[in-house]
């Protein structure tokens, strides 16, 4: 494994969980897959309620919408549950995350521009073992494998990011 960035920001009107925002373009795809996955493999880490998952996306087309059909089923798939899900739209306000992981440039480059700090908001992948800092690629446009691919990214960077939580001791009262 690749080593993880350190150290994990927490932010300075923090108290309470760690918290982490994830970050797409529309809030159907990417980063509910992303969070659905996380949230679970906290729960099997022991740190579910050490550590709070939150989801949006940089445009507001989709508000209210459950995920993709598509997203949702590449989860149930993988053993998953995201119907819970309803899109959200990022602005300033989530900056006050301990961490804001965005799955691309773009998204980084709009989250940053809302005063979005290089240490606390960073690429989701930075996490990854296989290809640390790449975009999770969209896959809105293309078919059901498009879909499985980014879950398979989703999933071994959420184990990774997990680990680093632990070993930064996030969650264990040090």
């Amino acid at each position: 494994m690749p080593d993880v960035p350190e150290p994990l920001p927490r932010s300075a009107a923090a108290s309470g969980p760690y918290r982490i925002a994830l970050v797409c373009l529309g809030n159907i795809c990417r980063s509910p897959m992303a969070h659905v996955v996380l949230e679970s493999k906290l729960r099997e880490a022991g740190l579910a309620g050490t550590v709070e998952v939150a989801s949006s996306g940089t445009g507001d087309w989709h508000v209210g919408r459950p995920m993709d059909t598509r997203a949702a089923a590449a989860l149930t798939g993988g053993g998953y549950d995201g119907s819970a899900h309803r899109a959200r739209q990022f602005d300033a306000t989530w900056l006050d995350h301990d961490l804001v992981l965005v799955m691309d440039e773009a998204n980084l480059a709009d989250v940053r521009a809302l005063g979005g700090s290089a240490d606390r908001v960073r690429l989701f992948r930075e996490f990854d073992p296989v290809d640390p800092g790449s975009d999770v690629p969209d896959p809105y446009y293309g078919g059901e494998d498009g879909f499985r691919e980014v879950l398979t990214m989703v999933e071994r960077t959420s184990a990774a990011l997990v680990a680093a939580l632990r070993a930064a001791r996030v969650g264990s009262g040090s």
